[in-house]
């Protein structure tokens, strides 16, 4: 507890969100997990390892994971052994490809499972940098979620859960259009199985996260650089799971759960974080004007208990200055959790525009060359709310 207090700290923040919620409906959670069975795709990230944490600790019967990284399954593993122990249920690991022969091969020869829950994501904006990165993030988010759907109806599932973002919410960014059309392929799958999602904010210090990135910087003694004007809704990993599992065991058909914007989980900007989190490291933020300067004053600043920050106005593409978790025009039910609101959808009717997308997506997949404006142009007939932020330099031109 005295580690999330400090991360908590860091963020501004006091205490954690969804114990309530939580707490209410455990016994409830336990009754949907007694006996049942769960297959967890993507379940070796930051938020999969949350969720397959929690629901290991309710006792399924049957819990099988499946994520590319080989290495963060062994530490889920060694996690999972060393704290909860062992269960009395089936489970297993396993680092498998979606739509390899591999796991096509395995999900083939396993009975039918009561619940698939889909955490693959490719969640950065800067993957959109370029034609190959951004149909990569198009086949992870889209037709994985598609070809899961598909394999969850067969196989007569209880309920297909996948996670989607707060950017899918009038998106700025083509990683926002993905997720907002792997939304609408959630409501066309509906009326054929149970479904449900979750929009979260920025979870603090994920993989690959810029909060990530500040421990990294900090091990490496190198400057700390983030955007002076960009908000964001900060989560812990923690809560980010109880999120997933709760939309999961407890979401009706077409629900969508998000944490409710509050005094405690309000935006927050980078700069402050960095200061919080070298101030808890025993070192005082120092300004620099230009990225060359943080980094020609580095080993100096820091042999003084001094650690070198680039603070910057956003200039790259896709960036919105501020998140949203819903929109205005959505249904919500912001009474029935006390942290959580609920986002009501109706299922599909006219899906023509996400078939017309995904046979477009199979025809450059099939001619085996696309470019970026391809890709996004039939983006925003999906998603006409799609503005796509240009500024002509992305992330990965920044320190």
């Amino acid at each position: 507890m005295a580690e999330a207090g400090n991360m908590l700290g860091i963020l501004g923040r006091k205490t954690l969100l969804f114990q309530g919620d939580v707490s209410s409906a455990l016994n409830e959670t336990k009754a949907k997990v007694a006996g049942a069975s769960f297959l967890i795709i993507g379940g070796a990230g930051s938020i999969g390892q949350q969720v397959a944490r929690q629901i290991f600790a309710l006792g399924p019967r049957r819990l099988h994971v499946i994520d590319l990284s080989e290495n963060n399954l062994v530490e889920l593993v060694r996690d999972l052994r060393s704290s909860i122990g062992y269960i009395s249920g089936d489970f297993k690991t396993l680092a498998l490809d979606v739509g390899s022969t591999e796991c096509e091969a395995f999900l083939r020869e396993q009975a039918p499972y009561d619940y698939v829950l889909n955490l693959s994501a490719m969640k950065h904006v800067r993957s959109e940098k370029d034609p190959y990165s951004l149909m990569r993030m198009i086949r992870v988010n889209i037709l994985n979620t598609e070809s899961t759907l598909a394999y969850a109806i067969q196989a007569k599932s209880r309920k297909y859960f996948a996670v989607s973002s707060d950017k899918a919410v009038n998106p700025a960014n083509a990683m926002g259009a993905t997720k907002r059309v792997m939304e609408l392929c959630l409501l066309r799958a509906s009326r054929d199985i149970q479904v449900s999602t979750a929009r979260f904010a920025n979870v603090a210090f994920s993989d690959g996260s810029l909060l990530h990135g500040f421990h990294q910087r900090l091990a490496k003694r190198q400057p700390i650089s983030a955007p002076r004007d960009v908000l964001r809704y900060f989560m812990t990993g923690q809560e980010a799971g109880h999120l997933c599992v709760l939309s999961s065991l407890l979401g009706n058909n077409r629900e969508l759960f998000f944490p409710k914007p509050s005094k405690e989980l309000a935006l927050t900007d980078f700069p402050g974080i960095a200061v919080r989190f070298l101030e808890s490291k025993g070192y005082a933020p120092h300004p620099c004007a230009t990225e060359e300067e943080a980094r020609g004053r580095a080993e100096e600043l820091i042999s003084q208990r001094k650690w070198p920050c680039y603070f910057f106005t956003s200039d790259t593409e896709g960036e919105k200055s501020a998140e949203e978790m819903f929109s205005q025009a959505e249904d919500l039910d912001m009474n029935r959790f006390l942290d959580i609101g609920v986002s009501r959808h109706q299922e599909l009717k006219d899906s023509s525009s996400v078939e017309e997308f995904l046979k477009a997506v199979r025809r450059f997949l099939d001619a085996g060359t696309w470019d970026k404006g391809d890709l996004a142009e039939i983006l925003l007939r999906a998603v006409p709310e799609f503005r796509h932020k240009a500024a002509g330099r992305t992330l990965d031109d920044r320190m």
